[in-house]
């Protein structure tokens, strides 16, 4: 599951490929120096987008919020004592997800982990364990560990969404960066 890429979104890569290679020269082909080069600085702000798509792909291995899959959904919010991780909640969330924007669904899913307890996290666990080894015919494993594992999942990425979407990834900030670890 991966989300669009919106253009907007993409002018700090546009300003770090300046700032790190100079501009574009329009008149001839790039070099194998600079490809390599567009690459680096590509992976290192594409974070942001695999762990949107890394959140949808989880959210997407649930059953479907449609009737076949409305059992999981009510057993999931019985068990987990909230409402923040039900499709009428998330919807909103997931769509903006899709589009690139994945910090509302971020927050919402760490919202909902945080107001659980230890025993309803547990309990959640086991809900989604359960269909998770139903739909993927993972058998020989138990249901709380998968779905532990899966809210695990969920949580770190959640934060992978927030912390991506930091914006102090400019000139100054690198300098100050560079600075501090310099003089250590």
């Amino acid at each position: 599951m991966l989300p669009e890429v919106r253009p907007h979104l993409s002018t700090h890569l546009t300003v770090q490929l300046e700032h790190q290679l100079g501009p574009a020269s329009g008149t001839s082909q790039p070099d194998v120096e600079r490809v390599a080069g567009i690459a680096v600085v590509a992976a290192a702000h594409s974070g942001g987008y695999a762990a949107i798509g890394h959140l949808l792909g989880l959210l997407a291995a649930l059953p479907a919020p449609t009737e076949a899959g409305e059992r999981f959904w009510s057993d999931l919010w019985r068990s987990s004592g909230t409402a923040y991780l039900l499709p009428a909640t998330i919807k909103a969330g997931v769509l903006e997800a899709l589009t690139g924007e994945g910090t509302t669904l971020a927050r919402q899913i760490l919202s909902a982990v945080d107001e659980m307890t230890p025993p309803q996290r547990l309990a959640a666990g086991e809900v989604i364990g359960q269909a998770l080894i139903e739909s993927d015919n993972l058998p020989d494993l138990k249901t709380q560990v998968i779905g532990e594992l899966w809210i695990r999942d969920l949580e770190l990425t959640a934060w992978h969404v927030l912390h991506a979407d930091r914006r102090s990834d400019d000139p100054v900030g690198r300098n100050a960066f560079l600075k501090a670890w310099s003089n250590v």
